[in-house]
């Protein structure tokens, strides 16, 4: 495992993306952290979008854990200047040593401009953003920013992840883009792949479940244009996408063939897998899906 740009943080093999309790009061969230923790998972991702803020949020894990690696999946750079985002990771770095990635990306246009930003040239505002955060000052406790890993989809922007980060986390991605990311990155960069995950019987229940996935991040610009770049045709993506897309995206069945998904993922060269766990109710905290996928984390794959 890519380990060496960590600065010594152990996210283990398996993570959890915690997508579905973001509109979930925060007992219910810190409940299913600690159930994230006490089921062997190494990493919590989370996002941010318009859910809780960023900081504030891993503060709230980190403080209801003790051991999970808490990583932000992403902080918005459109939502805090450089020398916020920098602060804020040193401030729970220094908190919780060993515990704190922080994953930033440029997010998506309308999010953008509902902030009241321009979203234009994504890549050359991550890469002046990056030079700001080296040189933003610290006044605080003696801390070193935590490893930061990128958002990133597109060949130059895994570039700047692999030349200037940790790492990358793609998101709504394919193993055969997943492939494509580990061959621009090198060997050397942390690679963490999402994976959307349905228990279901055969494809015709999983897609009744995951159709809602699919069909979300199917409206946004960034994942379609990254699917067509890849080789997706249109076709492909009419909502909500066809069962070839289904079938490259998410993993679906029973443990042993979600299993089997988790490792092709490790085989185009991703260090860790982020279930993104896509249950029938969306309402309700995904406990069932969490903890029959458990054993994966004591697997080897």
């Amino acid at each position: 495992m890519a380990l060496t740009r960590l600065q010594g943080i152990d996210p283990g093999r398996i993570g959890v993306f915690a997508g579905p309790i973001n509109g979930q009061p925060t007992p219910i969230q810190r409940e299913f952290v600690r159930e994230i923790e006490r089921l062997g998972y190494g990493t919590l991702w989370y996002g941010e979008a318009l859910a809780q803020e960023a900081f504030a949020r891993g503060a709230i894990y980190l403080a209801a854990t003790e051991r999970l690696v808490i990583a932000s999946g992403i902080a918005n750079i459109w939502a805090r200047d450089a020398a916020a985002m920098a602060n804020g990771g040193r401030t729970l770095a220094e908190a919780w040593p060993g515990r704190f990635i922080l994953g930033i990306g440029v997010s998506h246009a309308p999010l953008v401009r509902m902030r009241g930003h321009d979203y234009e040239r994504p890549y050359s505002a991550m890469r002046e953003y990056l030079d700001a955060m080296d040189a933003v000052p610290w006044r605080g406790p003696a801390v070193e920013l935590p490893p930061v890993v990128l958002a990133a989809l597109g060949p130059r922007m895994v570039g700047l992840a692999g030349e200037r980060t940790a790492g990358a986390y793609p998101y709504f991605s394919t193993t055969a883009h997943v492939r494509e990311v580990r061959s621009i990155l090198g060997s050397e960069p942390f690679l963490a792949a999402d994976l959307p995950v349905v228990l279901a019987a055969d494809l015709t229940a999983a897609r009744a479940i995951g159709n809602r996935h699919l069909g979300f991040y199917l409206g946004t610009a960034n994942y379609r244009n990254n699917l067509i770049r890849i080789g997706w045709s249109e076709a492909d993506l009419e909502m909500p996408g066809s069962d070839a897309l289904f079938e490259a995206i998410v993993a679906w069945g029973d443990l042993d063939r979600i299993g089997q998904g988790v490792h092709e993922r490790f085989e185009a060269g991703a260090d860790q897998v982020v279930l993104n766990l896509v249950a029938a109710d969306p309402s309700v905290p995904p406990l069932e899906e969490l903890r029959a996928l458990a054993p994966l984390t004591r697997r080897s794959l």
